[in-house]
């Protein structure tokens, strides 16, 4: 592997740059711990930079009636201040990105001016007190927003080259890895795996059989691929399984068209009905995290109902994404030996590799370290340095700023006058709909299963 290879993907550099920012957290809020020998508490935080770091990443503060007190506090205009510094920061982290992968910076810089003014504008409204009382969280308005001016409206063309999703919400996914220390992985993990990976490869493949001996679709490739899409993970797993199969690039763009529609309709109508049925929060993020499609969205509507579902749904969504090579590796051994009959393209193991999501790597990475730098410290010192200070100070305000930008960009990308004509796309959108209603029954009850009757002990601890 070529190390230029490192630095051209969104997966790569999610790496990079969590990895960056987890190093500032640990350098200002856990090494005083050690370079300083005669400290007392919180003292040896307050008097070290790190105090400067959270009014920084902090968001606009809470308002009722005076908009401008969300800004400015006690006169002050450090808020607007700090906003400023913290665009410029993004704009640096992300913007360089870019530019290594091959794209403008000065592109993306225009773009980003309006998704980070749409976050803020999502956070200030969000903040509001009455707004908050009735739990209407940022997500909802950064996603709303987005859909509003991409609907209603239309998006300016210099603002594209900053619709980022996979790169925002894939970094604030390795943020995430240090909050969940590895033991609670390894945990939600074992039920988890129960939900991703014996539901996801029966879907597939019912899904597949379905549309070959019931709707007797023509196209196998287009049939496997809108299968993937929905069973497994979304746009990225059609991109792999119609590489795989070499499916025509109409029939991957119908795979994607049908995978955004639904999503966009399942992030906010699935957590609606969670809520309205009281469903726990464990068993709807379960649900969330095996049913819908990408992972920003899995995100977004974990956000919805709650940490605790988030958290859940986007360990079980990771652990669902694995499967994505695995799934291109098998489906290009079947198409190339079964299907293709005259192809002589050998399929390797190294396929496995080739499609597997890296950014995994990074969030597991991220929980393994913070997990070991937690063990290493008594439990007052580790609460007040890691879990008060660089996480909940520092990384944990920076993940919801990252996932705020995902969530503008999910709503920015998403045009359901350019997806409508996916209603009419006859078989295709039947073997989704028929697919989907599958999954969500067999992942809820997998789900249910696993976390409430299989390991219990497991959901109480979470």
């Amino acid at each position: 592997m070529k190390l230029s290879s490192l630095f051209k993907t969104d997966d790569h550099w999610a790496i990079w740059i969590g990895a960056f920012t987890l190093s500032i957290g640990v350098f200002f809020f856990v090494i005083p711990h050690y370079t300083v020998t005669d400290y007392a508490g919180q003292q040896v935080v307050e008097q070290s930079f790190a105090k400067h770091l959270k009014p920084l990443t902090s968001k606009p503060a809470t308002w009722s009636s005076n908009p401008l007190s969300s800004f400015v506090k006690d006169g002050s205009t450090s808020i607007i201040i700090n906003l400023g510094l913290l665009f410029i920061a993004f704009t640096l982290l992300f913007g360089m990105a870019r530019k290594v992968m091959g794209y403008s910076f000065r592109a993306f810089l225009k773009g980003f001016a309006f998704v980070f003014l749409l976050a803020v504008i999502s956070y200030f409204l969000a903040q509001n007190q009455s707004v908050k009382n009735l739990s209407i969280g940022y997500a909802v308005w950064a996603i709303g927003l987005g859909l509003f001016i991409s609907n209603a409206l239309k998006v300016p063309e210099w603002v594209k080259p900053a619709i980022q999703t996979e790169l925002f919400i894939k970094t604030a996914l390795v943020l995430l890895g240090a909050e969940i220390l590895f033991g609670k992985i390894l945990a939600i993990g074992l039920p988890g795996i129960f939900v991703a990976w014996i539901v996801t490869p029966i879907v597939l493949v019912t899904t597949y059989w379905f549309g070959q001996r019931v709707l007797k679709i023509s196209s196998k490739t287009l049939n496997i691929t809108v299968s993937a899409d929905m069973s497994v993970c979304g746009v990225s797993a059609a991109v792999a399984v119609a590489s795989a199969s070499n499916a025509k690039k109409e029939e991957l763009t119908l795979a994607i068209g049908l995978s955004m529609l639904f999503t966009s309709l399942m992030m906010v109508l699935m957590p609606i009905f969670i809520n309205a049925v009281g469903m726990p929060e464990v068993l709807g993020g379960a649900w969330l995290g095996g049913t819908i499609d990408a992972t920003g969205a899995v995100v977004a509507a974990g956000a919805f109902l709650g940490d605790t579902a988030l958290n859940v749904a986007a360990t079980i969504k990771m652990i669902q994404n694995i499967l994505i090579g695995i799934v291109a590796f098998f489906v290009a051994i079947y198409f190339t030996r079964k299907e293709s009959g005259t192809s002589k393209r050998k399929v390797g193991i190294s396929e496995i590799w080739k499609r597997f999501p890296r950014f995994i790597l990074g969030f597991i990475g991220a929980s393994v370290v913070f997990s070991l730098i937690h063990a290493s410290f008594d439990p007052e010192t580790a609460k007040f340095a890691i879990d008060d200070g660089a996480i909940r100070s520092f990384s944990s305000q920076l993940r919801g700023w990252f996932f705020c930008l995902a969530f503008v960009s999910i709503g920015l990308a998403t045009n359901f006058k350019e997806l409508k004509s996916y209603f009419k796309s006859g078989k295709p959108l039947i073997l989704y709909v028929s697919g989907q209603l599958l999954n969500l029954l067999l992942t809820l009850g997998m789900a249910y299963i696993a976390f409430y009757i299989l390991f219990p002990e497991i959901t109480a601890s979470i």
